[in-house]
């Protein structure tokens, strides 16, 4: 009798059954539902993230970064890989200032003149991570000092690289 319940199952039937154990397995190693398990688990933990952003070109930089304090959050992308909303702690103006010594050997150190030049910016943020032997894990994506980000507001897109990441 079991044999003849053997028989009747198809090629086809076979098929339909990987497939579902597939789709199944794709469920259960799915990011959203490891990132649920590390939350629940304790293994997601903030982290402090600085992304430095060079040859900040604006028509009004002052403005933009006044803008990127207000707003408070943003969104980044990792290496191409959209990563999630984080929390906006600073914007820090990076501008280098023109450096001068004297005959004396005094250092005089003043403003550029221009705010043509282009500025750089230092974005400080705070994420939550996970924590791995291998470095700091963002929105599934490693995130390590040197890597390129995107930083996406209301009214802006920057790219920059990672200068630190910080455990809380």
């Amino acid at each position: 009798m079991v044999l003849n319940r053997l028989r009747s199952f198809s090629p086809i039937d076979a098929v339909a059954a990987v497939v579902a154990l597939a789709a199944l397995g794709g469920v259960i190693w799915s990011p959203k539902l490891s990132n649920a398990v590390a939350k629940a688990t304790g293994a997601v933990k903030p982290v402090r993230v600085s992304v430095d952003v060079r040859h900040l070109y604006s028509a009004n930089p002052e403005q933009l970064l006044n803008s990127a304090r207000e707003e408070a959050a943003l969104n980044i992308v990792i290496r191409n890989q959209p990563a999630g909303r984080v929390t906006l702690v600073s914007v820090d103006d990076l501008t280098n200032s023109l450096t001068a010594v004297q005959p004396d050997g005094s250092v005089v150190v003043a403003d550029a003149p221009s705010t043509a030049l282009p500025r750089h910016a230092r974005f400080v943020m705070e994420a939550n991570a996970e924590i791995k032997p291998s470095g700091v894990v963002i929105g599934g994506t490693k995130l390590k000092v040197g890597v390129p980000v995107e930083l996406e507001g209301r009214l802006y897109r920057l790219n920059g690289v990672v200068s630190g990441v910080t455990p809380l």
